[in-house]
């Protein structure tokens, strides 16, 4: 089969960690040449220096997502140091959910969520535009959620975030077609990946959990305690229910991976049996 990730330069922002740090090792190991940023410059630096000592090609540069600057900077580096920026991944985000009862402890946090999910992913698909458009060519990748699907308690800020990112990549495709691919890429439920440790309110996660609410106490319960079913958490099985973050990876490799002719545009990746009703 022909490898459409080799040789490609790719900006991954949010790299210091979860999803991102994944999809940039995933994307070196098949010979991509990656561009690591983060808020954390020392974590995107360990993203980077992981790549190199496994013998890829990486880079690493501090970016905050809600500085337009900085984002531009990212994105020039895999310009000026690999020659182009063939795919700009806007993976950066926070997930701050809590009810708007909540909100003198949630408010600001809330704010900071529109500054990173909405105005950071937008200043990512401005720095690419131009080089893209220079280049003739070009792929956003843009991380949004399930909670983007629809409303529900709970989620507001975070939920309204992510279809806002939904209906960006869209206007962007629109604008650029034959020129600028765009995936959006919707993950389910992932607790592996500290995402999780942005939401306000545990209890909020039940707008996304409905009716099933109480079968995933249950899961969370035996998860903690080691006493979970082996197959709940099996891949190879189809009750598998709490999926691990690199299936979520995998699919954004898969969405680089393919003809510049062919655009996949929306990836939803669920563990077969999971409770999530989005």
């Amino acid at each position: 089969m022909t490898d459409h990730v080799s040789g490609k330069s790719i900006v991954i922002t949010g790299a210091g960690g979860g999803f991102g740090r994944l999809v940039a090792q995933k994307a070196a190991a098949r010979g991509a040449r990656v561009t690591c940023g983060d808020i954390d410059a020392d974590a995107a630096r360990a993203t980077a220096d992981a790549i190199v000592a496994a013998g890829g090609t990486a880079q690493a540069l501090a970016a905050d997502v809600t500085q337009p600057d900085q984002v531009k900077a990212l994105v020039q580096a895999g310009v000026s140091v690999y020659g182009a920026v063939d795919v700009m991944v806007n993976n950066a985000g926070i997930m701050p959910l809590a009810f708007f009862s909540d909100h003198p402890t949630a408010h600001a946090a809330w704010l900071k969520c529109i500054d990173i999910n909405i105005k950071g992913v937008l200043n990512g698909m401005v720095a690419a535009h131009d080089p893209m458009i220079a280049a003739g060519r070009g792929q956003i990748v843009n991380i949004s959620s399930i909670y983007g699907n629809f409303p529900v308690i709970g989620a507001a800020a975070y939920g309204a975030s992510k279809a806002a990112v939904n209906f960006l990549s869209e206007s962007f495709r629109l604008e650029t077609r034959g020129r600028i691919k765009v995936t959006t890429v919707k993950p389910t439920g992932v607790p592996a990946t500290g995402l999780g440790a942005g939401v306000i309110n545990r209890e909020a996660v039940v707008g996304i959990l409905g009716y099933n609410m109480p079968a995933y106490g249950e899961l969370a319960a035996a998860m903690r305690d080691g006493s979970v079913a082996p197959e709940k958490m099996d891949a190879g099985q189809m009750d598998y229910q709490s999926l691990a973050p690199e299936h979520i990876a995998d699919a954004v490799i898969h969405a680089i991976d393919q003809p510049w002719g062919v655009s996949i545009g929306e990836v939803t990746v669920r563990a077969a049996g999971d409770h999530f009703i989005l």
